[in-house]
């Protein structure tokens, strides 16, 4: 007993026994979850340029009268845009990390949590398309409509980034109950072909009729 028990503490006081711990159980839920974080990225990518990207606006004053001169985003801006983008799909990677640690559920916490980090993209996405229209007066391009230089009208990239984003948004949804449907039938299928019994004597016994059958050397 003494033995066993300097073994058990033994074992303890290795890393690589409390690392293999932290390893998770399953590797389906992070890799789902991964998979998931690329359409959310680029959803959020959009979302947040609506959000907070503000052109560098240039004023000054001649004889009087405002002049305002529009320039792209500073180096700043274009930077907070990409962290804030990366918060999304972090989180949802962090709960497929969780998630892998929890079994038979791990897989329908992260179908969840994928379409709850999509869906809270779009709750306020129309105001932002509103506000980013307003900081842009002259559109995405910067030139205004009437300039022969104008490829893009005013609002017109702020819609079509709207649309980008519910469409996103939605294949997300769908992956993630398609994904989920995927894990029902397989945990369905996993219980069925478990809970078939095997053959018994008794079994045996009636399809020969009753008796056992013996073979003559």
């Amino acid at each position: 007993m003494s033995y066993r028990l300097v073994q058990y503490v033994q074992s303890r006081g290795r890393p690589g026994y409390s690392l293999a711990r932290l390893l998770p159980s399953a590797k389906a839920p992070l890799a789902l979850s991964a998979f998931l974080a690329l359409p959310v990225f680029f959803a959020s990518l959009m979302a947040v340029s609506l959000a907070i990207e503000k052109p560098r606006t240039v004023e000054w004053r001649d004889a009087g009268k405002l002049i305002q001169r529009f320039h792209d985003p500073t180096a700043a801006i274009e930077g907070k845009i990409w962290l804030f983008a990366f918060v999304p799909p972090l989180l949802l990677v962090l709960v497929g990390v969780l998630a892998s640690h929890v079994r038979r559920i791990g897989m329908y916490v992260v179908c969840v949590a994928a379409i709850v980090d999509a869906l809270a993209l779009l709750i306020r996405l129309s105001r932002w398309e509103t506000h980013h229209t307003t900081r842009y007066p002259f559109g995405e391009d910067l030139y205004p409509d009437s300039s022969t230089s104008s490829l893009v009208a005013r609002g017109q990239w702020e819609h079509n980034a709207a649309g980008t984003v519910h469409s996103l948004v939605g294949y997300t949804v769908a992956l993630s109950i398609a994904a989920a449907a995927i894990a029902v039938f397989l945990d369905w299928r996993r219980r069925r072909e478990g809970g078939q019994a095997t053959p018994t004597v008794g079994s045996e016994l009636q399809q020969t009729g009753g008796a056992p059958t013996t073979s003559s050397a």
